[in-house]
């Protein structure tokens, strides 16, 4: 499994010890550092089954300062995907990208659905 994160993230850190606690092994990917390309938002975002507006980190800084909340809906998806991929802290995380799932921000309820017993 690949955890896309960005270490300072709280939230990011709360989820990494979550998984650490199941025992799941994960191989993580600094957002910052690492961003996702196009190519890559737009497989995961495929198999997520999740509208794309999910995908961006609505309460980071960056979306508000470039007022996207109100420009999204007049964007065409491709230009929303390669906007994600232009900065990593657009991008909504942590992002879990398992075998055949993908799970978007996280939410101890629902990771452990997915994930089980560990």
């Amino acid at each position: 499994m690949l955890l896309v994160w960005y270490p300072k993230c709280s939230t990011c850190q709360r989820a990494k010890r979550f998984l650490e606690e199941m025992g799941i092994e994960v191989t993580t990917r600094d957002i910052k550092e690492e961003r996702m390309s196009a190519a890559e938002l737009r497989e995961v975002w495929g198999r997520s089954g999740l509208p794309l507006r999910r995908f961006f980190n609505t309460s980071g800084m960056l979306y508000r300062e470039m007022g996207l909340k109100d420009r999204l809906a007049s964007m065409s998806e491709e230009e929303q995907v390669e906007l994600l991929a232009s900065d990593g802290m657009l991008v909504k995380r942590p992002l879990l990208v398992g075998d055949g799932f993908v799970l978007v921000g996280f939410r101890e309820a629902e990771w452990t659905e997915r994930l089980g017993d560990g």
